[in-house]
Protein backbone atom coordinates (compact mmCIF):
# COMPACT_ATOMS: atom_id res chain seq x y z
CA UNK A 1 0.00 0.00 0.00
CA UNK A 2 1.12 3.39 -0.72
CA UNK A 3 1.23 6.15 1.29
CA UNK A 4 -0.18 9.58 0.67
CA UNK A 5 2.02 12.71 1.08
CA UNK A 6 0.02 15.52 2.47
CA UNK A 7 1.92 18.95 1.71
CA UNK A 8 1.87 21.55 4.36
CA UNK A 9 -0.37 24.48 4.13
CA UNK A 10 2.16 27.25 2.18
CA UNK A 11 1.90 29.97 4.77
CA UNK A 12 5.57 31.18 3.54
CA UNK A 13 5.52 34.95 3.35
CA UNK A 14 5.34 35.22 -0.51
CA UNK A 15 1.68 33.61 -0.19
CA UNK A 16 0.55 36.40 2.21
CA UNK A 17 1.55 38.62 0.14
CA UNK A 18 -0.01 37.25 -2.88
CA UNK A 19 -3.38 37.00 -1.35
CA UNK A 20 -3.26 40.72 0.07
CA UNK A 21 -2.19 41.94 -3.69
CA UNK A 22 -5.12 39.41 -4.77
CA UNK A 23 -7.67 41.39 -2.13
CA UNK A 24 -6.71 45.04 -2.47
CA UNK A 25 -7.16 44.32 -6.53
CA UNK A 26 -10.61 43.28 -5.71
CA UNK A 27 -10.99 46.19 -3.86
CA UNK A 28 -9.92 48.89 -5.82
CA UNK A 29 -11.71 47.00 -8.92
CA UNK A 30 -15.03 47.20 -6.72
CA UNK A 31 -13.90 50.86 -5.48
CA UNK A 32 -13.43 51.82 -10.02
CA UNK A 33 -16.78 50.24 -10.53
CA UNK A 34 -18.53 52.45 -7.75
CA UNK A 35 -16.82 55.03 -9.08
CA UNK A 36 -17.89 55.25 -12.48
CA UNK A 37 -21.45 54.12 -11.63
CA UNK A 38 -21.51 57.50 -9.51
CA UNK A 39 -19.70 59.19 -12.20
CA UNK A 40 -22.27 57.80 -14.37
CA UNK A 41 -25.10 59.15 -12.05
CA UNK A 42 -24.05 62.45 -12.36
CA UNK A 43 -23.66 62.98 -15.85
CA UNK A 44 -27.12 61.68 -16.03
CA UNK A 45 -28.39 64.03 -13.46
CA UNK A 46 -26.80 67.13 -14.86
CA UNK A 47 -28.40 66.70 -18.85
CA UNK A 48 -31.91 65.61 -17.22
CA UNK A 49 -32.51 67.91 -15.08
CA UNK A 50 -32.76 71.03 -17.37
CA UNK A 51 -33.95 68.42 -19.48
CA UNK A 52 -36.71 68.14 -17.67
CA UNK A 53 -37.28 72.13 -16.57
CA UNK A 54 -37.50 72.60 -20.18
CA UNK A 55 -40.21 70.12 -20.81
CA UNK A 56 -42.05 70.86 -17.90
CA UNK A 57 -44.70 73.34 -19.11
CA UNK A 58 -45.64 70.90 -22.17
CA UNK A 59 -46.04 68.64 -19.67
CA UNK A 60 -48.49 70.50 -17.50
CA UNK A 61 -50.26 71.36 -20.57
CA UNK A 62 -50.38 67.86 -21.31
CA UNK A 63 -51.69 66.81 -18.10
CA UNK A 64 -54.10 69.92 -17.06
CA UNK A 65 -55.28 69.87 -20.32
CA UNK A 66 -55.13 66.06 -21.03
CA UNK A 67 -55.36 66.87 -24.74
CA UNK A 68 -53.23 63.94 -25.48
CA UNK A 69 -55.92 61.30 -24.02
CA UNK A 70 -58.34 60.03 -25.39
CA UNK A 71 -61.26 58.85 -23.90
CA UNK A 72 -62.78 56.37 -24.46
CA UNK A 73 -59.46 54.65 -25.47
CA UNK A 74 -58.82 53.70 -28.79
CA UNK A 75 -61.61 55.70 -30.53
CA UNK A 76 -60.62 57.88 -33.26
CA UNK A 77 -62.38 61.35 -32.47
CA UNK A 78 -62.02 62.84 -35.82
CA UNK A 79 -64.05 60.39 -37.00
CA UNK A 80 -67.43 61.24 -35.62
CA UNK A 81 -69.68 58.98 -37.89
CA UNK A 82 -67.94 55.56 -36.37
CA UNK A 83 -70.10 56.73 -33.50
CA UNK A 84 -72.68 56.79 -35.11
CA UNK A 85 -72.88 60.78 -35.16
CA UNK A 86 -73.61 61.17 -39.12
CA UNK A 87 -75.13 64.87 -38.44
CA UNK A 88 -71.54 65.41 -37.44
CA UNK A 89 -68.08 66.56 -38.60
CA UNK A 90 -65.06 67.14 -36.94
CA UNK A 91 -63.64 70.07 -37.59
CA UNK A 92 -60.55 72.78 -36.33
CA UNK A 93 -60.65 76.29 -35.61
CA UNK A 94 -57.77 78.30 -35.26
CA UNK A 95 -57.15 80.97 -32.82
CA UNK A 96 -53.92 82.13 -32.57
CA UNK A 97 -50.61 81.37 -33.95
CA UNK A 98 -49.65 77.58 -32.93
CA UNK A 99 -53.31 76.64 -31.42
CA UNK A 100 -55.59 74.63 -32.81
CA UNK A 101 -59.05 73.87 -31.44
CA UNK A 102 -60.58 70.48 -32.52
CA UNK A 103 -63.88 70.87 -32.46
CA UNK A 104 -67.62 68.54 -33.20
CA UNK A 105 -69.86 70.82 -35.36
CA UNK A 106 -73.24 68.90 -34.74
CA UNK A 107 -76.30 70.62 -37.33
CA UNK A 108 -79.81 70.45 -35.78
CA UNK A 109 -82.09 67.53 -35.69
CA UNK A 110 -84.01 68.93 -38.94
CA UNK A 111 -81.41 68.72 -41.21
CA UNK A 112 -79.41 65.07 -39.76
CA UNK A 113 -80.62 63.30 -43.39
CA UNK A 114 -79.34 66.00 -45.58
CA UNK A 115 -75.87 66.27 -43.61
CA UNK A 116 -74.85 62.37 -44.28
CA UNK A 117 -72.21 62.15 -46.65
CA UNK A 118 -71.70 66.09 -46.90
CA UNK A 119 -68.03 66.97 -47.05
CA UNK A 120 -66.59 70.15 -44.63
CA UNK A 121 -67.22 72.70 -47.27
CA UNK A 122 -71.14 72.10 -46.34
CA UNK A 123 -70.73 72.08 -43.30
CA UNK A 124 -68.98 75.17 -42.66
CA UNK A 125 -71.49 76.62 -44.77
CA UNK A 126 -74.32 75.81 -42.26
CA UNK A 127 -72.55 78.27 -39.85
CA UNK A 128 -74.68 80.77 -42.27
CA UNK A 129 -77.99 79.33 -42.70
CA UNK A 130 -79.74 81.39 -39.98
CA UNK A 131 -80.02 78.89 -37.29
CA UNK A 132 -77.94 80.12 -33.90
CA UNK A 133 -74.56 78.85 -33.35
CA UNK A 134 -73.38 77.89 -29.92
CA UNK A 135 -70.29 77.15 -28.07
CA UNK A 136 -70.52 74.16 -25.62
CA UNK A 137 -66.95 73.81 -23.62
CA UNK A 138 -67.97 70.86 -21.70
CA UNK A 139 -64.54 69.32 -20.51
CA UNK A 140 -61.24 68.42 -21.42
CA UNK A 141 -61.85 64.65 -22.24
CA UNK A 142 -64.76 62.86 -23.80
CA UNK A 143 -66.67 64.19 -25.93
CA UNK A 144 -70.37 66.08 -25.05
CA UNK A 145 -73.66 64.60 -24.59
CA UNK A 146 -75.05 67.93 -26.19
CA UNK A 147 -78.67 66.89 -27.68
CA UNK A 148 -78.76 68.68 -30.99
CA UNK A 149 -82.37 68.59 -31.77
CA UNK A 150 -82.63 72.16 -30.24
CA UNK A 151 -82.92 73.99 -33.49
CA UNK A 152 -78.90 74.89 -33.42
CA UNK A 153 -75.89 74.36 -34.32
CA UNK A 154 -73.42 73.09 -31.59
CA UNK A 155 -69.51 73.55 -31.64
CA UNK A 156 -67.84 70.73 -28.95
CA UNK A 157 -64.66 69.53 -27.57
CA UNK A 158 -63.40 72.87 -27.33
CA UNK A 159 -60.51 73.58 -24.43
CA UNK A 160 -62.00 76.56 -22.53
CA UNK A 161 -59.22 78.53 -21.95
CA UNK A 162 -57.72 78.63 -25.31
CA UNK A 163 -61.63 78.70 -27.05
CA UNK A 164 -62.09 82.09 -25.06
CA UNK A 165 -59.50 83.97 -27.76
CA UNK A 166 -61.63 83.37 -30.41
CA UNK A 167 -64.37 85.33 -28.69
CA UNK A 168 -61.42 88.44 -28.09
CA UNK A 169 -60.80 88.31 -31.45
CA UNK A 170 -64.20 89.82 -32.19
CA UNK A 171 -65.98 86.29 -32.95
CA UNK A 172 -69.40 86.38 -31.13
CA UNK A 173 -71.64 83.16 -30.82
CA UNK A 174 -75.08 82.97 -30.11
CA UNK A 175 -74.77 81.55 -26.96
CA UNK A 176 -71.86 79.97 -24.88
CA UNK A 177 -72.39 76.99 -22.33
CA UNK A 178 -69.56 76.63 -19.39
CA UNK A 179 -69.84 73.23 -17.41
CA UNK A 180 -68.15 73.22 -14.08
CA UNK A 181 -66.28 76.18 -14.97
CA UNK A 182 -62.68 76.55 -13.17
CA UNK A 183 -61.25 79.87 -11.75
CA UNK A 184 -57.93 80.31 -10.41
CA UNK A 185 -58.97 83.62 -8.81
CA UNK A 186 -61.67 81.94 -6.33
CA UNK A 187 -59.96 78.92 -5.73
CA UNK A 188 -56.56 77.24 -5.13
CA UNK A 189 -55.31 75.71 -8.19
CA UNK A 190 -53.23 72.35 -7.11
CA UNK A 191 -51.54 70.89 -10.07
CA UNK A 192 -52.16 67.26 -8.28
CA UNK A 193 -56.31 67.91 -9.10
CA UNK A 194 -55.73 67.16 -12.69
CA UNK A 195 -52.72 65.01 -12.45
CA UNK A 196 -54.22 62.88 -9.53
CA UNK A 197 -53.02 59.43 -11.82
CA UNK A 198 -49.57 60.57 -11.88
CA UNK A 199 -49.27 61.26 -8.22
CA UNK A 200 -50.33 57.65 -7.44
CA UNK A 201 -46.73 57.00 -8.04
CA UNK A 202 -44.61 57.26 -4.19
CA UNK A 203 -42.47 61.04 -4.11
CA UNK A 204 -43.88 62.60 -7.25
CA UNK A 205 -45.96 64.91 -5.16
CA UNK A 206 -42.95 66.20 -3.04
CA UNK A 207 -40.85 66.11 -6.47
CA UNK A 208 -43.30 68.28 -8.94
CA UNK A 209 -44.45 70.19 -5.39
CA UNK A 210 -42.71 73.42 -6.90
CA UNK A 211 -45.75 73.41 -9.96
CA UNK A 212 -48.91 74.76 -7.32
CA UNK A 213 -46.49 76.43 -4.80
CA UNK A 214 -45.58 78.61 -7.70
CA UNK A 215 -49.18 78.62 -8.89
CA UNK A 216 -48.43 77.27 -12.54
CA UNK A 217 -52.00 76.55 -12.94
CA UNK A 218 -53.76 79.37 -14.17
CA UNK A 219 -57.75 79.50 -15.26
CA UNK A 220 -58.19 83.39 -16.13
CA UNK A 221 -61.65 82.46 -16.47
CA UNK A 222 -63.18 85.98 -15.02
CA UNK A 223 -60.82 88.37 -16.97
CA UNK A 224 -62.03 86.24 -19.97
CA UNK A 225 -65.85 86.86 -18.43
CA UNK A 226 -65.22 89.92 -18.90
CA UNK A 227 -64.50 90.62 -22.59
CA UNK A 228 -67.31 87.95 -23.80
CA UNK A 229 -70.37 89.43 -25.42
CA UNK A 230 -72.19 86.53 -25.84
CA UNK A 231 -74.89 84.85 -23.39
CA UNK A 232 -73.83 82.65 -20.97
CA UNK A 233 -75.39 79.33 -19.46
CA UNK A 234 -73.24 77.85 -16.53
CA UNK A 235 -73.73 74.32 -15.87
CA UNK A 236 -72.66 73.14 -12.34
CA UNK A 237 -73.38 70.45 -9.45
CA UNK A 238 -73.45 71.72 -5.82
CA UNK A 239 -71.26 68.74 -5.01
CA UNK A 240 -68.69 69.92 -7.54
CA UNK A 241 -65.04 67.99 -5.98
CA UNK A 242 -62.82 70.12 -7.91
CA UNK A 243 -64.95 73.60 -8.18
CA UNK A 244 -66.75 74.18 -5.14
CA UNK A 245 -70.36 75.71 -6.04
CA UNK A 246 -69.57 79.07 -4.20
CA UNK A 247 -66.75 79.23 -6.61
CA UNK A 248 -69.47 78.99 -9.15
CA UNK A 249 -71.94 81.64 -7.98
CA UNK A 250 -68.93 84.21 -7.73
CA UNK A 251 -67.84 83.56 -11.59
CA UNK A 252 -71.72 84.19 -12.34
CA UNK A 253 -71.91 87.31 -10.37
CA UNK A 254 -68.87 88.50 -12.55
CA UNK A 255 -70.01 87.79 -15.40
CA UNK A 256 -73.88 89.37 -14.52
CA UNK A 257 -71.72 92.46 -13.85
CA UNK A 258 -69.83 92.55 -16.99
CA UNK A 259 -73.16 91.53 -19.64
CA UNK A 260 -76.27 91.97 -17.43
CA UNK A 261 -78.01 89.21 -15.82
CA UNK A 262 -80.98 88.76 -18.72
CA UNK A 263 -77.92 87.56 -20.88
CA UNK A 264 -75.73 85.15 -18.03
CA UNK A 265 -77.68 82.30 -16.30
CA UNK A 266 -76.59 79.92 -14.11
CA UNK A 267 -78.37 76.46 -13.83
CA UNK A 268 -77.32 74.15 -10.28
CA UNK A 269 -78.13 70.26 -10.25
CA UNK A 270 -79.05 69.05 -6.54
CA UNK A 271 -75.85 67.67 -4.56
CA UNK A 272 -78.00 64.33 -4.16
CA UNK A 273 -78.02 63.09 -6.84
CA UNK A 274 -73.89 62.20 -7.19
CA UNK A 275 -73.03 63.95 -10.87
CA UNK A 276 -69.68 65.67 -8.91
CA UNK A 277 -67.70 67.07 -11.77
CA UNK A 278 -68.06 65.37 -14.56
CA UNK A 279 -71.55 63.42 -14.37
CA UNK A 280 -74.28 66.05 -15.46
CA UNK A 281 -74.70 64.59 -19.17
CA UNK A 282 -76.27 62.21 -17.10
CA UNK A 283 -79.40 64.67 -15.79
CA UNK A 284 -82.71 63.63 -17.44
CA UNK A 285 -83.48 67.38 -17.23
CA UNK A 286 -80.63 68.83 -19.31
CA UNK A 287 -81.95 68.87 -22.60
CA UNK A 288 -84.68 71.11 -20.90
CA UNK A 289 -82.70 73.17 -19.42
CA UNK A 290 -80.60 73.38 -22.70
CA UNK A 291 -83.22 74.37 -24.75
CA UNK A 292 -84.92 77.00 -23.00
CA UNK A 293 -81.57 78.73 -23.13
CA UNK A 294 -81.75 79.05 -26.74
CA UNK A 295 -85.39 79.86 -26.89
CA UNK A 296 -84.38 82.80 -24.55
CA UNK A 297 -81.90 84.28 -26.68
Amino acid sequence: MKRRTVKPADSSPERKDRKAASSLKQQGSQSGRRLKKGLLIAVAVCILVPVVYKVIPDFIQAVIYTYRLHVPFFVDLGRPADLSLNHTINMYLTSEEGISLGVWHTVPESRWKEAQGKDLIWYQNTLNDGNPVFLYMHGNTGWSKTPSSLGAVFLCRVISNTAVKLLEQGIVFDGVILEGAFNSERQYMPFYVFGWYYMTFPGIKNLFRFLWEQKKVVFPTEQNLKKMKSPILFLHSEDDHLVPIEVARRTYEVAAKAQGKDRVKLVTFDGSLGYLHNGLYRDPKLPGVLKEFVNSL
